[in-house]
C-alpha cells in the first residue's frame, strides 16, 4: 500500500515554469514505477510522464517531450515533474500515480490544479 500527496500546482503565465512534487508514504518506494497523469474539464485522464524505480528510464507523452522532466529522489520518497514552456492547454488537474510490478494495483494521489494563462 502506498499513499500519494501532490503539491506545487498554481497559476502561471504561458511560457512559464512550475515544479510539481508527489510525496509517497509506504514501503518499497524504489520498487514503484511512478508517473504523472492529468485531467482537464470534460476530458479523460491523460498520460504525462513516467519513471522507473531506479530513476534511469523515463517516458513522456509527445506533447510534453522536451518541455517536462520527471525525476525522483528515493531517499525522500518523492517524485517531481518540472514543467517548462507551459501552454494554456496544459491547464488541468495533475495526478501522481504509482505501480509496483509484478502486482496489479494502481495508486493515485488527490491531484493538484495547474492553470496556465495566456
Amino acid at each position: 500500500q502506498v499513499q500519494l500527496v501532490e503539491s506545487g500546482g498554481g497559476l502561471v503565465q504561458a511560457g512559464g515554469s512550475l515544479r510539481l512534487s508527489c510525496a509517497a508514504s509506504g514501503r518499497h518506494f524504489s520498487s514503484y514505477v511512478m508517473g504523472w497523469f492529468r485531467q482537464a474539464p470534460g476530458k479523460g485522464r491523460e498520460f504525462v510522464a513516467a519513471i522507473n524505480g531506479k530513476g534511469d528510464s523515463t517516458d513522456y507523452a509527445d506533447s510534453m517531450k522536451g518541455r517536462f522532466t520527471i525525476s525522483r529522489d528515493n531517499a525522500k520518497n518523492t517524485v517531481y515533474l518540472q514543467m517548462n514552456s507551459l501552454k494554456p492547454e496544459d491547464t488541468a488537474v495533475y495526478y501522481c500515480y504509482a505501480k509496483r510490478p509484478p502486482y496489479q494495483d494502481d495508486y493515485w494521489g488527490q491531484g493538484t490544479q495547474v492553470t496556465v494563462s495566456s
